[in-house]
């Protein structure tokens, strides 16, 4: 797999008007292998700044430097993909502001998980568009209220179409980063993501091996199948806890704990070309919360011919490990570059980020300091 990296400025002033200061960067040196540098995925879209999921959202991450832009996608009741974290939307639309919708309000079981809400598979497309998104985590968010109720519910090839026009605009390749969600769960209703992934990348051109697109899942079993059908790279993504869904139905005892040991690397390295674990696989923590030794996952995957991207970089203190916290104020910002600076000096490949300006200022920044 080969990922790019294409520059973007970003003042020292801008950062300082984001009330934060650079961290010193500590240079790693560059793998003999490569020379490419850490790569920006917008984690959908600028979340930090506006609702997740969003057209809105995804462009500002293109603006901000953002190399790669990733929608989660879920399915509607007549089999249209769309972008939304979870197929449950009561806690990212106004669904229930919506009289007419309340008698599906309903409880269902999602990857073992009970739920209670709305789920877009209950919706056809015309009637999600009815609906608007709204901030999901307004206590720690609540500059991003301001948009609540202004912006649809995106489909997969309106983030395609966006992602090409910007792409235009600005200059520069926009990449794609789609994410299936829950993809057993969806076969089981017939309404299978897949091939709907497949056919937006046909219809639009991108399914190529020179296409900037990666395709993720967290489960294993779509992954190997869609590796039959795309050109485009795939992304194993891992959790720091329990297993894939698709594993546990089957019975496979495995967890993604094993999925990480050089073996499991190996098989991954069979049908995927990237990992994206959560960065307490890269950099755990212990119970109180603060950085303990990193593992040596990012090398094993190396030496398994896979790139690592991991997720999600997030600048409130209430997601950041205790030693880049700034406060006890959960939504208060902490020591953000600090934390991009440690995962980079792992000599990851790319980062998830809900603020990529933030992510390409810590990027370039340790790009020179390392020389690059």
């Amino acid at each position: 797999m080969t990922i790019r990296v294409r520059l973007t400025a970003l003042s020292v002033a801008g950062a300082a008007a984001l009330g934060l200061l650079a961290a010193p960067a500590i240079a790693a040196p560059p793998r003999p292998d490569t020379a490419d540098r850490v790569e920006v995925f917008g984690h959908r879209g600028a979340s930090g700044y506006r609702p997740e999921h969003t057209l809105a959202s995804y462009e500002l991450a293109a603006r901000m430097g953002a190399d790669y832009i990733e929608p989660d996608l879920v399915s509607t009741k007549d089999g249209v993909l769309v972008a939304r974290h979870e197929n449950e939307i009561g806690g990212t639309t106004d669904v229930a502001a919506h009289p007419e919708f309340a008698d599906r309000k309903t409880t269902k079981v999602i990857d073992g998980v009970e739920m209670t809400g709305w789920f877009t598979e209950d919706f056809t497309l015309a009637e999600l568009k009815t609906l608007r998104a709204t901030e999901r985590i307004p206590d720690i968010r609540p500059n991003n209220t301001i948009y609540n109720g202004r912006f649809e519910v995106p489909t997969f090839q309106e983030v395609l179409d966006l992602r090409a026009r910007l792409s235009r605009e600005l200059g520069r390749d926009i990449g794609v980063a789609p994410e299936t969600k829950h993809p057993s769960y969806f076969a089981k209703l017939g309404l299978a993501l897949e091939p709907g992934v497949v056919k937006a990348l046909n219809d639009n051109g991108l399914n190529r091996s020179n296409a900037k697109v990666v395709v993720q899942s967290f489960e294993v079993g779509n992954l190997k199948e869609l590796n039959r059908s795309l050109r485009v790279e795939l992304v194993q993504l891992i959790s720091n806890t329990g297993a894939p869904q698709d594993f546990i139905e089957a019975g496979d005892p495995r967890t993604y704990a094993d999925l990480v040991k050089p073996e499991g690397l190996r098989e991954i390295a069979s049908y995927a070309d990237v990992i994206g674990p959560d960065t307490k696989v890269i950099l755990p923590v212990n119970s109180d919360g603060y950085l303990t030794e990193p593992t040596t996952v990012v090398a094993d995957a190396h030496q398994a011919g896979l790139k690592v991207v991991p997720y999600t970089v997030r600048a409130e203190n209430t997601f950041l490990p205790a030693d880049f916290q700034s406060s006890a104020e959960p939504a208060a910002y902490g020591d953000v570059l600090g934390f991009f600076h440690a995962l980079f000096d792992q000599d990851i490949d790319g980062i998830f980020s809900d603020f990529p300006d933030i992510a390409v200022l810590a990027r370039d920044e340790h790009a020179a300091a390392a020389g690059r």
